[in-house]
């Protein structure tokens, strides 16, 4: 009867934040096959982890800390299939009326997916977290390094973007 219960528990918070797991499948695989095994990989290992997730804390915190471990493990075992690729046109939204504004933001969102997709698998990761508008505390307790770690990469990041973009 345990199980039962724990295994309803856990399906209704996967389905409650399964777009977790698909945006950080897409922001690791290029290729939808790829996207399908590390989002399958990602919600076995989150089944496999929750008997000890501790319900005080946040579950999507929680989930996006497996995820990500998931998908970085991937693309450490991957290399040579899967290289660093990005597809962030599901995790980036744009909506901007004028059609030249949206023209010279598409050429942004082009010129920031190229970015990411040269990053490494720990900035990609920073870089995610930070478009999902998740706070400095919870991407550093996703990612197990400091909140002024983060600030730090973060700044770091921005101005290579600037740097990249101009």
């Amino acid at each position: 009867m345990e199980t039962v219960t724990l295994q309803h528990q856990f399906q209704t918070l996967l389905e409650q934040h399964r777009k977790i797991v698909f945006k950080v499948a897409s922001t690791y695989c290029r290729h939808a096959e790829g996207r399908r095994d590390v989002a399958q990989e990602i919600c076995a290992q989150l089944w496999k982890a929750f008997p000890h997730y501790d319900g005080q804390r946040s579950f999507s915190t929680w989930m996006y800390r497996i995820a990500l471990n998931v998908a970085i493990s991937f693309v450490r075992s991957n290399r040579q299939r899967e290289r660093h690729a990005t597809d962030l046109d599901e995790s980036i939204d744009i909506a901007i009326e004028d059609r030249t504004r949206a023209h010279e933001s598409d050429e942004n969102v082009r010129a920031l997916q190229a970015f990411i997709e040269r990053q490494d698998p720990l900035h990609r990761a920073l870089l995610l977290l930070y478009l999902e508008e998740r706070s400095y505390r919870d991407i550093a307790e996703i990612l197990g390094i400091s909140e002024s770690n983060v600030a730090t990469k973060i700044n770091r990041l921005k101005q290579r973007i600037r740097e990249h973009i101009a």
